[in-house]
């Protein structure tokens, strides 16, 4: 008698669990309820990318010296650096640079232990093209600065489109009677 009281225990214990977590659940589900969906309509709205976002390289030909430091701490050996040993004035001058971002992991130790900050991460993730050989970058591409997405006037942030909004709801919400 006793196997079968111990039995209907445990699976009393278990419904109860099992009811607790399908509460739990719809509880979680009903919180999402309250808030406002997250859609962003890409080409015309951008996200605002966090502070240390990894985006495409950005390279200063004038303060490179040539170490050739970004190329021994990349994981890939991605950065390829052409240069030449002035004899006369003993030190090493950079002939050409790039970057091959078909290949790069955006991992960010070029930028981080470059001895001149020569290299930076910019904000810019757009390099789609359909042609695979368009993603190697010189240096004459890299020193290129991309247009921030704050200074783009055509491109909506989620800010502003986020308060433009709210705007909207609060002068449709306040019509006065006559407007009705």
């Amino acid at each position: 008698m006793f196997p079968m009281v111990t039995g209907f225990m445990s699976y009393g214990q278990q419904t109860i669990r099992a009811t607790r977590y399908i509460g739990q659940s719809f509880i979680n589900t009903l919180s999402h309820t309250n808030r406002l969906p997250i859609t962003i309509h890409y080409p015309y709205e951008k996200s605002i990318k966090p502070e240390h976002f990894r985006g495409q390289i950005h390279f200063e030909f004038d303060k490179c010296i040539a170490c050739e430091v970004c190329v021994r701490v990349c994981p890939i050996d991605l950065p390829v650096v052409d240069l030449r040993f002035e004899k006369d004035i003993k030190r090493k001058q950079l002939l050409n640079y790039s970057i091959d971002f078909g290949v790069c992991i955006f991992r960010g130790n070029c930028v981080e232990y470059c001895p001149t900050s020569c290299l930076s991460m910019t904000e810019e993730y757009e390099l789609s093209t359909y042609d695979r050989h368009e993603l190697n970058y010189n240096q004459i591409a890299l020193s290129r600065l991309p247009l921030s997405i704050m200074g783009d006037y055509t491109i909506q942030t989620i800010r502003n489109s986020f308060e433009s909004k709210i705007n909207k709801e609060k002068s449709s919400n306040s019509r006065t009677i006559t407007d009705y």
